[in-house]
């Protein structure tokens, strides 16, 4: 069993009205891990926080976890989760946190490597505020004119295949199920959702999904209301990913779990 605890366990984030909680899963993020790049974004910002969850990290992570709360302990706080466990358990476990302890409208999770820019946290959030029956609003890789996204080719469509099966499994016309970058409404059903640990340990985007279908199951339409898809001005690949092409074939036995599961 994980054991789990807070190493600030008498710090609480500031609560600057009802804000929004970013949780970043880590593990072995030392030398990807940006802690410049956070400050300079939260001096720019009000009413947005940072819960890391460190997943049984073996470099010098928990180190700079460490100093990055200790240099700003209203709006960065963190998590000590041991075992190792997987990003998938790092961001229940975070949002749980989020959900539980402090008082914020909004929770989400981001991708600790920055693939998608901390910028982008605000345009997704501007989409919630602006929309009050929206529930979700996740980062969508989509190539357009004017926009930069960056992916290597492989990846691509090879994501694009997956995307388009857990589509027609899910029977939402859902582009992009695994941009690490997703923000929630909170509302008792995410509660739910959250209250289980997933069955799949990489696409438990999908499995959150599948969680939301099966709870509005006799009502299928207002999926297409809660969640929107939010196509990114700007994302790159970032070198040390640990999603390798064999993880695709690995997904597809996750995508098998999971229709047994939620969506007989």
């Amino acid at each position: 069993m994980s054991k789990l605890f807070a190493t600030s366990p008498d710090a609480e984030i500031a609560r600057n009205g009802r804000g929004c909680i970013v949780v970043v899963p880590c593990y072995n993020e030392a030398e990807r891990l940006q802690p410049q790049r956070f400050a300079e974004y939260l001096e720019q910002e009000e009413g947005i926080r940072f819960l890391f969850v460190n997943d049984g990290s073996t470099d010098e992570t928990v180190a700079i976890l460490r100093q990055m709360h200790q240099q700003r302990p209203g709006s960065i706080d963190w998590l000590d989760k041991q075992p190792n466990g997987g990003k998938a358990e790092a961001v229940r476990v975070g949002l749980l946190k989020a959900l539980d302890e402090h008082d914020a409208e909004y929770v989400g999770f981001w991708d600790a490597d920055l693939a998608t820019p901390l910028e982008a946290i605000r345009e997704l959030l501007a989409k919630l505020e602006q929309t009050p029956g929206l529930e979700m609003v996740f980062g969508a890789r989509v190539r357009l004119l004017g926009r930069a996204i960056h992916r290597q080719p492989a990846r691509h469509y090879l994501g694009r295949c997956f995307a388009t099966v857990a589509s027609l499994l899910l029977k939402l016309p859902i582009y992009d199920t695994q941009c690490g970058a997703k923000l929630f409404r909170v509302t008792p059903e995410l509660r739910q959702v959250l209250a289980e640990p997933f069955l799949s340990s990489w696409i438990f985007d999908v499995e959150i999904l599948a969680r939301f279908v099966r709870l509005n199951r006799q009502t299928p339409d207002r999926l297409h209301e809660m969640i929107f898809e939010y196509p990114l001005h700007r994302w790159e690949d970032v070198a040390g990913s640990r999603v390798k092409t064999k993880d695709f074939v690995r997904a597809v036995g996750e995508l098998v779990r999971i229709r047994q599961t939620y969506l007989r």
